[in-house]
């Protein structure tokens, strides 16, 4: 696997929609597959990188894809991003990487994409991980959250998005300890921020999943922390009623990504759902 700048290069699925998604594909054993989420600069390494190999060490095959529009992976600019599209992109990336079943983790958008994915090829998820998925709530109550204004705020200001901007993005808005926001991440994410264009988050439609969470027969594994500034709490509850063989855990003093800021609890936590559900 080669290095670019600071982000491993893995393998590319060439997509039967035409597109081209990159993903890291790591270990041997039952498939685990990791989910990002959305904002500037993202892509499955600067999300996953201190989760991953603690599941490949424990016998595990994870792959860890980039999103269409994030990482490695195309960027269109000619195409709108709803739900069924990112869906799709995974979907068509797991036919090329020969997965047929497999635990989906998702935090934020990669959250909802893995609603989507258990929603429309439930034959393909065994199990579910998901940290304050998308796809709880309505567009209005996302857009008064403070973490989400902030990171529109960010990325659609036309200024350019600066090592000291991001940083203070990731310490206050995603984060509730700032110390987990450091340069490594920042100049993670500042890699991809220079190949990315601002289209699929000008573009990105999740819708709200609420009224179809009660088709979703596989046992799920739930984060959410609790001082959390991207997603509106009421997903907490949303998925405590809908989500049938749902085991949550509320993580105090953690932001939105709680594998960043709790990642020891998290891997654990991961290793044991996926072990025995």
């Amino acid at each position: 696997m080669a290095t670019i700048g600071r982000l491993p290069e893995g393998k590319y699925a060439d997509c039967a929609n035409g597109y081209r998604i990159h993903y890291l594909d790591e270990g041997q054993g039952e498939v685990v597959v990791f989910l990002h989420g959305s904002g500037p600069g993202a892509s499955g390494y600067s999300n996953f990188k201190g989760n991953y190999p603690f599941l490949v060490d424990a016998g595990y095959r994870c792959i860890v894809p980039d999103h269409i529009g994030y990482g490695y992976s195309d960027k269109p600019d000619d195409v709108d991003h709803p739900l069924a599209f990112f869906v799709e992109c995974i979907k068509q990336t797991l036919d090329v990487a020969g997965v047929e079943r497999c635990t989906l983790v998702g935090n934020s958008l990669g959250g909802a994409v893995a609603l989507g994915l258990a929603l429309e090829y439930p034959a393909l998820v065994e199990k579910l991980v998901l940290m304050a998925p998308g796809g709880l709530s309505d567009l209005p109550e996302y857009q008064a959250m403070p973490g989400m204004q902030k990171v529109f705020q960010v990325f659609g200001s036309g200024e350019p998005v600066t090592h000291e901007v991001m940083k203070d993005l990731f310490a206050t808005g995603l984060m509730y300890d700032p110390q987990y926001a450091t340069d490594e991440l920042v100049q993670e994410r500042m890699q991809i921020m220079e190949i990315m264009n601002g289209h699929v988050m000008a573009t990105m439609q999740i819708p709200n999943l609420t009224d179809r969470l009660g088709e979703i027969d596989c046992p799920v594994l739930g984060f959410w922390g609790m001082d959390e500034q991207m997603m509106p709490e009421n997903g907490i509850m949303t998925m405590a009623k809908n989500l049938r063989h749902l085991r949550l855990i509320l993580v105090t003093e953690c932001g939105h990504w709680v594998m960043v800021e709790h990642e020891g609890m998290f891997n654990r936590a991961c290793l044991d759902f996926v072990q025995h559900g």
